[in-house]
């Protein structure tokens, strides 16, 4: 379809859509600003437990929560080097970090500055590595185990801001040392059964992790309901560790994977992401119900970030699943960037999103110029931008933008979910302000669905809970038990 009417920019008008694009949940996104919201749930506020089975299909309001603003972030100004460290930090609630570590760690960074985040981090990480190493040839390996989990966290900490130069040789690296260090201490631990997988798909594999409850003192799983746990835009599954830990002590067996775009998929494998996320979790189902260890019956995909769009794009053509999480919601990425793109100016008003979308395909000169201004003064546009290039394979922001508009549970696709769904947000998670994506989904959601608002207090209300999890699992975990039954 052709544009009539253009966006355009003088040289002297600064773009906004770049900074403004709050949007791209990935696994975590800046995020500060305090957003006041709704609490809404079918049978409770999102402060108190989590809601009953009763047949709540439709949304009822609760008594709205006063919104408190989050606490002054730790060593950070800069939002994207803030929220990192609180996502590194968020790792100590399992202990895969710990305080002083990383607040030593971050007095040392230059702010805003990619290559100084890279150099602490990983020798942090160094540091410990050589601690780890040690105990473990001295045969102390609880010390080793526990050391090993915290190099995971920080190797992995220091690679995410390097995908600005895809052919950077620290990014596999990195991640690999990571990725080693925590295989390391999940072998070593002897509280949870662990196993590495692989997942058929299409002509190669994905990578997996497979865990279970020990039965008493025999090292080896049984039968249980599966939890499948999936990350989103810019994480690994590593980073899922804690969560499935939390599932295995709730009576589940839990699988977490990576697809195209992420992890080692994009990685080492080079598959970008997809938007038809059905064709990998419907291979990843595949490969779970086909071992002994799984009810099939009960089989339950939560989707974390980015997988508020993936899980219940993949529960409205595989019906299999019998429980979906769409932590946090998110029902159209087109639709986010118009509305950031309206409010700057940078489109007409009368601009369709299939005309924007059109319009990017042809690669235009002004868009990726203004793109490229924005990452100059911002570093969130700058890793937001530099990252989507990264896990889509595309050389230019306005191509990469167009293939992530794609990204879209329209046309009666959320329509289609029949299994029981949960959506979630926070209110001073700035990638959805005032819920309004995690709402579009779960007003067009037709199954029983529930909707949690995490408030401000006790910072809850940041992307996907970062800031708290005891209270945000617990409301999380007791919606998905009263679903799966893990205990029965």
């Amino acid at each position: 379809m052709a544009i009539v009417n253009t966006p355009r920019r003088t040289a002297r008008r600064r773009p906004r859509l770049a900074v403004a694009a709050v949007l791209l949940a990935g696994l975590v996104l800046a995020g500060a600003s305090a957003v006041a919201a709704t609490t809404l749930a079918p049978d409770a506020t999102a402060a108190a437990p989590a809601p009953r089975a009763a047949a709540a299909s439709v949304e009822t309001t609760a008594t709205p929560q006063p919104t408190t603003s989050p606490a002054p972030e730790l060593i950070f100004s800069d939002p994207e080097f803030a929220f990192e460290l609180r996502r590194t930090m968020a790792a100590i609630y399992a202990g895969e970090a710990d305080l002083g570590e990383c607040l030593a760690t971050a007095k040392r960074i230059k702010e805003g500055d990619f290559e100084s985040w890279y150099t602490e981090w990983n020798a942090t990480a160094v540091h410990f590595q050589d601690v780890a190493d040690r105990a473990l040839a001295a045969h102390h390996t609880v010390t080793a185990r526990d050391a090993y989990y915290r190099i995971a966290t920080y190797y992995r900490t220091a690679e995410f801001f390097l995908h600005g130069d895809p052919t950077d040789p620290r990014i596999i690296a990195t991640w690999r040392k990571s990725r080693d260090s925590f295989v390391k201490a999940a072998r070593l631990d002897t509280r949870v059964h662990f196993e590495a997988v692989w997942i058929p798909y299409d002509k190669t594999k994905l990578p997996g992790y497979f865990y279970a409850a020990k039965t008493g003192t025999a090292y080896r799983p049984e039968k249980r309901p599966l939890l499948i746990i999936q990350t989103g835009f810019d994480g690994c599954q590593e980073e899922l560790h804690p969560y499935a830990v939390a599932a295995v002590q709730r009576g589940y067996n839990v699988l977490s994977f990576e697809g195209p775009g992420q992890g080692q998929v994009i990685r080492v494998q080079g598959l970008p992401f997809r938007k038809d996320w059905e064709h990998v979790v419907t291979q990843v189902v595949d490969y779970a119900v086909a071992r002994r260890h799984v009810d099939r019956k009960r089989i339950a995909l939560w989707g974390i970030s980015l997988g508020g769009y993936l899980a219940p794009r993949a529960a409205a053509f595989d019906h299999r699943l019998a429980a979906c999480v769409a932590d946090a919601g998110i029902y159209d990425i087109g639709e986010i960037l118009m509305t950031q793109l309206r409010a700057g100016g940078d489109i007409p008003p009368s601009m369709t999103e299939p005309e924007l979308h059109d319009w990017l395909l042809t690669d235009p000169k002004e868009f990726n110029e203004g793109v490229h201004e924005d990452m100059e003064h911002s570093t969130t546009a700058r890793w937001q931008n530099q990252q989507g290039m990264f896990v889509f394979k595309q050389p230019t922001p306005a191509l990469m933008w167009a293939h992530y508009m794609e990204f879209s549970l329209k046309g009666g696709l959320a329509q289609k979910v029949r299994c029981p769904t949960l959506v979630t947000w926070g209110e001073t998670d700035s990638n959805d302000p005032d819920g309004v994506q995690a709402n579009q989904l779960f007003e067009n959601l037709i199954c029983k669905k529930w909707i949690i608002a995490f408030p401000a207090e006790y910072e809850a209300g940041y992307h996907c809970q970062l800031g708290d999890f005891a209270l945000s699992w617990g409301q999380k975990f007791d919606w998905l038990d009263e679903r799966m039954h893990p205990q029965r």
